[in-house]
C-alpha cells in the first residue's frame, strides 16, 4: 500500500492508482516477458457457493494479454472462466493442467494452498 497523505496544502492532491499504487498509473504499460514472472496457481471455493475454481494471479500484463491467456486456459481445460480484479478464474479444479500450460509458455509457477 502506498503512502497515505494525512495533510496536504495542495488544493488537488493526486490520486494513486488502486492497482499499482503509483501516479501516474503504469498498469497499462507494464508487460513483462513470461520468463521474468512468477504465476501463482490456487484452487479456491470461498464466496462461490461451494463451486471450485482455479485462480491464477501474480502476472503483470496489459488487458489484451490477459484475455488471450484466459482464452488459452479455457480451451486447454475445456471449461469457462473470467478475468477480474487482476486474477484469472477458471471454473473447476484444473491446477495441474494450468500449471503445465504456464510452464510450457515460459512462466515460473508456484502452487498455492492444498
Amino acid at each position: 500500500m502506498g503512502p497515505r497523505i494525512v495533510y496536504s496544502t495542495d488544493p488537488a492532491p493526486r490520486e494513486l492508482c488502486p492497482r499499482c499504487g503509483r501516479e501516474p498509473c503504469v498498469c497499462q504499460k507494464v508487460d513483462l516477458a513470461p520468463n521474468q514472472q512468477t504465476a501463482y496457481v490456487q484452487r479456491d471455493r470461498k464466496r462461490r457457493a461451494g463451486k471450485t475454481v482455479t485462480l491464477i494471479w501474480g502476472l503483470q500484463h496489459n488487458p489484451a494479454v490477459y484475455k488471450a491467456l484466459l482464452k488459452t486456459f479455457q480451451t486447454t481445460c475445456g471449461t469457462g472462466g473470467t478475468f477480474k480484479d487482476g486474477e484469472i478464474e477458471i471454473q473447476g479444479d484444473h491446477r495441474d493442467r494450468v500449471a503445465e500450460k504456464l510452464k510450457e509458455m515460459g512462466y515460473k509457477v508456484k502452487m498455492v494452498g492444498g
